[in-house]
């Protein structure tokens, strides 16, 4: 009963996520479709763990890749020539082989290929929360949070996958594309875990960590971003200055968001790592509350300037063309 539970806890938050995407795009592939790449896409997060495991064992009979692995430099290789070109590699088998066979029978659209992508990256991470959960080495509460991790990491290659098998003529530019959008979710997905383990290490080099979530955020920016231009929808315009100067400002703008936006997400994060080992009675304690109530207030504050400033940019970019 309790493997159950962790099973469900597990899938859920990825499917629930599927659902929320499917149900945003008009010309979506049938769910039973994008339920059956999910599955595929667990499956692969299966073969990855077990390619790494390969990795590993080869890599230590040639040098000490277990000492290594324990220095920020090491975690930084690691990421880069293991952990992530084989979850995105494996990813992108998952999502060709079936596409392919897809191809033969029906016209695919750029959007069910996108959404392809993202019932794989989906499956792959609800087979990465059972793997955390049933070791216990995670909570349901921060696997919960990073349910659209793998999706941000898988956006760029699975947009131009889109476009190269969704077009009626097959442009070529983006099949060259493909490779290089494939190597830049490997170093976005490197430098996501690298910047996650930045905190396990004093400072100065724990304060990299405070970069995770604003990347993660112009990430989630990025994969609207591509879900748009598969539908062909017009992209939303932030930076639209005619003159250099005010483009930068408004570039500058954009970052500051980015940073006190991320940071407010990551300051709701480590109070729910707090605060949910407690019991309900330790939550209405006087010094408890206090803490959760002036950490969301903190948040909250940063969460709305952000909000600002993203809708003072839509309204600038308006004005610019009409």
């Amino acid at each position: 009963m309790a493997d159950l539970s962790l099973l469900l806890c597990a899938v859920i938050p990825p499917l629930l996520l599927l659902g929320y995407y499917y149900y945003r795009v008009s010309t979506a592939p049938s769910l039973l479709r994008l339920l059956f790449f999910f599955i595929v896409g667990a499956i692969s997060g299966f073969v990855a763990l077990s390619l790494e495991w390969v990795f590993e064992t080869v890599a230590n009979s040639i040098v000490d890749w277990q000492q290594m692995n324990k220095s920020l430099p090491g975690i930084a290789l690691r990421q880069l020539v293991e952990i992530g070109p084989i979850e995105e590699g494996c990813k992108l088998a998952a999502v060709i082989a079936p596409t392919c066979y897809f191809q033969r029978r029906y016209q695919l659209r750029p959007g069910s290929v996108y959404l392809f992508t993202i019932a794989v990256a989906l499956g792959f991470t609800a087979q990465e929360n059972w793997i955390y959960l049933y070791n216990g080495t995670a909570t349901i509460f921060e696997r919960s949070i990073g349910t659209p991790v793998h999706a941000l990491f898988s956006a760029p290659w699975g947009y131009a996958l889109g476009i190269f098998i969704g077009s009626y003529i097959r442009l070529s530019r983006y099949k060259k594309v493909i490779p290089s959008a494939w190597l830049n979710s490997v170093i976005c997905h490197a430098l996501v875990n690298f910047l996650s383990s930045a905190w396990r290490y004093p400072a100065p080099l724990s304060f990299l960590s405070y970069g995770l979530f604003p990347f993660l955020l112009w990430m989630f920016w990025r994969l609207e971003q591509l879900l748009r231009k598969v539908q062909n929808k017009a992209p939303i315009t932030l930076i639209s200055g005619y003159t250099p100067k005010l483009r930068n400002w408004q570039r500058g703008l954009v970052l500051f968001a980015l940073m006190i936006g991320g940071n407010a997400i990551f300051g709701l994060f480590l109070m729910g790592r707090i605060i949910s080992p407690l019991s309900l009675s330790q939550l209405f304690s006087p010094d408890i509350f206090w803490f959760i109530f002036t950490r969301f207030l903190l948040s909250l504050i940063f969460a709305i300037i952000a909000w600002l400033i993203y809708r003072y940019l839509r309204r600038s970019a308006r004005r610019q063309y009409f």
